[in-house]
């Protein structure tokens, strides 16, 4: 049992349940036979250092046209032309259940346990992870629901996006806790009705936190 109205728990994918790319950046370079400090910029975790960060937290390019950038970046580095689905493989190895963050399966279980939906909403599961990686992942296995751009082709924060989810759930948007480390897509939730909350990777306790109070867990 909770004590919210909230019956649904739907979390983005990248950055949320799996660690970002800049919180494993040190062992990125070491899988990439990089030097240390080869790859400087760190995003959300320090946004003075990462210029086209910047400019996609200000809509001036998209998140998807970040990651073409940096994993052709990154290839050009090693004499190779890469996709992002090339630079991510590289970089999380061969199961990508090693990258899913402990404390994201916690609250997974502990939500399902209290009987709340479970939902993934998100913009590149497949386009990033690839097929095989992607249903290999046990806490995908747990979801009610997975709906992904990569097939939908409905981009956060398309208003549809959060309206197929909800609607794939089966309950009011009002009764949805989304959870998202990108503020344009909560913003976008919070647009369509649901529960928004901004995943912070600089503070995961934090939003952790928020997310088990907003759907009434206890710790």
């Amino acid at each position: 049992m909770t004590s919210s109205s909230a019956e649904a728990l739907l979390l983005d994918f990248g950055s949320v349940i799996t660690y970002s790319a800049f919180e494993i950046m040190d062992r990125a370079e070491r899988r990439l036979s990089l030097a240390p400090g080869t790859l400087t910029w760190r995003g959300p975790l320090d946004p003075a250092t990462d210029s086209l960060w910047v400019a996609m937290q200000a809509d001036e390019i998209s998140e998807r046209h970040y990651w073409e950038r940096r994993a052709d970046e990154v290839g050009r580095l090693l004499g190779r032309s890469w996709a992002p689905l090339d630079f991510f493989r590289a970089i999380r190895g061969g199961d990508l259940n090693e990258d899913v963050r402990p404390e994201i399966t916690e609250l997974v279980s502990q939500a399902r346990a209290a009987g709340i939906k479970l939902g993934i909403l998100t913009n590149e599961l497949e386009l990033f992870g690839g097929v095989e990686s992607s249903r290999s992942l046990e806490i995908v296995r747990m979801m009610d629901v997975v709906v992904d751009a990569t097939h939908t082709r409905i981009l956060k924060p398309d208003p549809r996006a959060y309206a197929l989810a909800v609607e794939r759930l089966g309950v009011a948007p009002g009764a949805v806790v989304f959870a998202d480390d990108q503020r344009r897509n909560v913003e976008g939730a919070l647009q369509a009705g649901l529960n928004g909350i901004f995943f912070d990777v600089r503070d995961v306790p934090h939003a952790i936190g928020a997310v088990r109070a907003a759907l009434g867990l206890t710790a």
